[in-house]
């Protein structure tokens, strides 16, 4: 087999590749399509114009159409014009929505469709196993084994923990005097019990992510406003990548009150590479991404996490960072996909 593959990767067409602010899914993206460039491998990434990769760009979108996130057309037109061209590559890996998850059906290239989100409500659950059923030649990718559980049974074909670029999020042990809260503002990351935490430490705490959406804007006004400008508890806004690393190194630790089954959490990887302990819920896949007592503490409940601050005081920032380097470092995650790229090909 040549070992040279000719690889599409379907990014959301949302936020520009990498983001220039949120964008999880859209940071892995950046750093799968060009470490699969530099394992010598030709890469199209279809993505919004406003992209800056080692692959070769494909778009229809000039500038990321943020403003229509959540619409199906343009994912949909975003998706064919990848499938269209589908007899240019071997294999195609799609890390957008469920509409180019069901389309990959249509073309006789591999498809491996790399699930970002969780199983966690009955329209994703019927959803995903309709398209099991109508297109059971696409294979699907979990970013963690806790992702799976709500159907072990659906076509998966690999399981491959997200990465980060170690170079961009340099480690400053040092100790902190606040504490950080770094996510969307939804109830299900619980930003509102970050600020709990907080207040019964008598901590500052400093706070950023995507408020953008309108449950996201009323979420914020009930349990998040009220409470700015008391005790040191400050919204930041949505940051740049490089406040967002300063705000990480300069963190006591990092909090990860989340109450909803997180298939990965990014932001916990990004704490400890930055040398700074994470306090996190035992939901999700979070027992997959920490090592309790190394790289950072898991409780089981937010009313918990006060309590463990002291333990997470105790760890090495070096061994934060040591653990992030052995587990998710980005080469690991290129050769897992590769390694998932043949086994599709081979089947």
């Amino acid at each position: 087999m040549n070992d040279r593959l000719r690889i599409a990767i379907l990014s959301p067409t949302w936020f520009p590749v990498p983001p220039t602010g949120y964008g999880g899914i859209e940071l892995v993206v950046s750093l799968l399509a060009d470490g699969l460039v530099d394992a010598g491998h030709e890469v199209t990434l279809f993505a919004s114009g406003d992209s800056l990769t080692k692959a070769n760009l494909s778009y229809i979108f000039e500038r990321a159409p943020s403003e229509l996130i959540g619409r199906s057309l343009p994912e949909i037109r975003h998706a064919l014009a990848c499938y269209e061209r589908a007899d240019e590559f071997d294999v195609i890996n799609d890390h957008s929505g469920i509409p180019a998850a069901a389309l990959g059906g249509l073309v006789q290239t591999p498809v491996l469709h790399t699930l970002h989100g969780p199983l966690d409500t009955h329209e994703t659950q019927d959803a995903y196993g309709s398209i099991a059923k109508v297109a059971p030649r696409v294979g699907l990718i979990s970013i963690s084994e806790n992702q799976r559980r709500p159907m072990p049974d659906l076509p998966w074909a690999a399981t491959i923990p997200n990465a980060i670029d170690l170079s961009i999020y340099p480690s400053k042990p040092h100790p902190g005097e606040y504490l950080l809260f770094i996510g969307r503002f939804s109830p299900d990351k619980g930003a509102h019990r970050a600020i709990s935490v907080a207040m019964e430490l008598g901590l500052p705490l400093k706070m950023a992510g995507k408020n953008r959406e309108p449950k996201e804007r009323q979420y914020f006004a009930e349990l998040i406003e009220p409470h700015l400008g008391h005790g040191g508890i400050e919204y930041l806004g949505e940051v740049s990548h490089g406040e967002k690393v300063e705000l990480l190194q300069d963190a006591r630790a990092t909090l990860f009150p989340i109450e909803w089954e997180e298939p990965f959490g990014l932001v916990m990887v990004e704490s400890m590479a930055c040398g700074t302990p994470v306090i996190a819920t035992r939901h999700g896949a979070v027992p997959e991404v920490i090592e309790h007592g190394v790289s950072g503490i898991i409780v089981d409940s937010y009313r918990e996490m006060a309590a463990a601050l002291e333990q997470a005081d105790a760890l090495d920032p070096n061994e934060c960072r040591r653990y992030v380097e052995d587990r998710f470092a980005p080469e690991r995650m290129v050769g897992d996909y590769e390694r998932a790229y043949r086994a599709a090909l081979s089947q």
